[in-house]
């Protein structure tokens, strides 16, 4: 259980991908991997799978405040903006046509 004031330990991103990428491609195993790459915690790397094969890349995100409801409804946003720009210049196309 976590203790006020403790440090957790943070992997990067690229570290995952790694780790991941020599678990599926070079079939090492997860001890191997913990070893090389020096991870800690012996159970992190089985984790990191299980989240790979359920949502991909995206799993490995860290996602601590953020619900993945809200990184999508924000990639919606993102892409609903881009469809108005477009259609706010075909707009000033058409008039400039009439």
């Amino acid at each position: 259980m976590a203790v006020k004031g403790q440090k957790f330990k943070t992997y990067s991103e690229e570290l995952k991908k790694e780790a991941i990428r020599l678990h599926v491609e070079e079939n090492w195993t997860y001890r191997q991997i913990t070893e090389h790459l020096e991870i800690h915690d012996k159970d992190r790397v089985k984790k990191w799978m299980r989240k790979y094969k359920q949502l991909g890349e995206f799993g490995l995100l860290d996602q601590r405040g953020r619900r993945e409801e809200y990184l999508d409804q924000d990639r919606y946003v993102a892409k609903l903006k881009r469809e108005n720009d477009v259609l706010k210049k075909c707009l000033q196309i058409w008039k400039r046509g009439v």
